[in-house]
């Protein structure tokens, strides 16, 4: 960034700040104070039931993630003056010549002294349409738990492609990864299009071997954006640069992407998390049941079965932080009463009695092993982390590991060590209530934790 940049965007940081309100104050000073506080509920409770859109940046080394981060938050006014001042300080301490906007998520000093992405860093950002979280995970292979972590809440997925090296590895590797994750909407930034001349011949060959390999893939929405994250090119504002491109620039897409579709709204589920009894005389018998829903939607007089016992009942009333509510639905963290006295604890689940989870002890998933330190062992024992609830369990059998570049199965090479990705089976000491991760990611999900070390060596998705 140029020093005419910088004056330029310290310019248009205070006018957005200090922009005049539209509406006019009352000439009683009383009376302004009130609609000036009231302004400021409006707009803040505007922005609370604003859209949240996660999405997650990956790609290979050096295809510009942070850098293009740094730009949305750069060209979105979304960042404060000691914040650009101190990234200009570091990039000086560096010896580049222009400020680089990537150490604005690059924080740790090896990932600054090495220039690249180490662990997953969330940035957090908002547009007049939108808020968004931002999750940056490195391109290394050998960060790809990190890269597991950070795609895991995520509702869309940019995978960022160097314009000079096309299709590669990590590409086809992240993209495997977003697609085993569920994850409905992936945007193909090609980046770097000032290095090639801004070529339409390039970044059309780029889009046809990426379709070619994601055709294998299940990944229902699938778009190409050629940007240049560097200047800018396509990423807040359409570029001159690139006539030929016909489509939206990148923060147009995401402001504008339907979202809402990522929830399973139908199978009703409410792992309980928390027994609430006040014991107090103003709620002496009062017994809710809190958790966050996970899928459906709950009402008061509804049915429901409580699993594993098996115990029905019908919703007496639902409670969030603001008082009752008339119905519950994911993600929303409620607490719920029950018309009936039945013994419900935490790791139990409150769902319709037509529409059950299913309940087993032998599970088949897929999982991303995240240990360094151990492989995984067949007949060891570990604790499976499933939404509230925790048993024991054991590896019985490791079906096979995937290649990710040529998503062939392995079957003569079983061992599953850091970073891989296989398909096991699972028996655990008692029966675990699940949906299949393609049906819900959130009942569908689960980790292992050691149980000699407690550190969490693998995240799983059943089948």
């Amino acid at each position: 960034m140029t020093n005419a940049q910088k004056q330029q965007w310290k310019i248009e940081k205070k006018t957005a700040i200090f922009k005049p309100q539209t509406y006019q104050l009352s000439k009683f000073p009383i009376l302004t104070i009130f609609k000036t506080s009231q302004m400021n509920e409006i707009e803040t409770n505007a922005y609370l039931d604003m859209d949240l859109l996660r999405f997650t940046t990956a790609g290979s080394v050096d295809d510009g993630k942070s850098t293009l981060i740094g730009r949305l938050l750069h060209d979105t006014k979304s960042i404060f003056e000691d914040q650009m001042e101190a990234i200009e300080v570091s990039s000086k301490k560096r010896g580049e010549d222009n400020t680089n906007l990537a150490l604005l998520t690059d924080g740790l000093r090896a990932e600054r002294e090495q220039g690249i992405t180490i662990d997953v860093a969330y940035r957090y950002f908002a547009t007049p349409k939108r808020k968004f979280i931002i999750a940056d995970t490195p391109g290394h292979i050998q960060y790809t738990r990190n890269m597991v972590t950070g795609a895991s809440t995520a509702d869309l997925a940019i995978i960022l492609v160097d314009a000079r090296k096309g299709v590669i590895e990590q590409t086809c590797r992240h993209s495997f990864i977003a697609s085993l994750l569920q994850i409905q909407h992936v945007v193909v930034c090609v980046n770097k299009m000032d290095l090639v001349d801004y070529d339409k011949e390039v970044y059309d060959k780029i889009v046809s071997d990426y379709q070619d390999f994601a055709s294998r893939l299940n990944i229902p929405h699938i778009d190409f954006i050629p940007i240049s994250a560097l200047h800018g090119d396509n990423v807040v504002d359409k570029s001159d640069k690139l006539p030929w491109y016909k489509g939206s620039p990148l923060l147009y897409f995401l402001e504008s992407v339907y979202i809402n579709n990522n929830y399973n709204h139908i199978d009703a589920r409410l792992p309980v998390q928390w027994v609430v009894r006040p014991q107090s005389d103003e709620y002496h018998d009062y017994r809710g049941y809190s958790g966050r829903v996970c899928g459906g939607v709950f009402k008061q007089g509804d049915e429901v079965v409580v699993l594993p016992s098996g115990f029905t009942s019908k919703v007496k009333s639902v409670h969030n932080f603001d008082g009752e509510i008339e119905e519950a639905f994911a993600p929303m963290s409620v607490t719920m009463t029950l018309e009936d006295e039945i013994d419900i604890s935490r790791g139990m689940m409150i769902a319709k009695p037509n529409n059950k989870p299913h309940d087993s002890q032998d599970l088949e998933a897929m999982i991303c092993w995240f240990s360094d330190s151990d492989n995984l062992q067949t007949r060891k024992k570990y604790t499976l982390i499933h939404t509230t609830n925790e048993v024991k369990c054991m590896v019985q059998e490791v079906r096979y590991k995937m290649d990710i570049n040529t998503l062939r199965k392995i079957e003569d090479d079983k061992d599953i060590k850091l970073n891989d990705i296989g398909r096991i089976k699972i028996r655990s000491s008692s029966p675990v209530l699940y949906d299949s991760y393609r049906k819900n990611r959130l009942t569908g999900s689960f980790i292992l934790v050691d149980d000699l070390t407690h550190n969490t060596v693998a995240a799983g998705m059943i089948l």
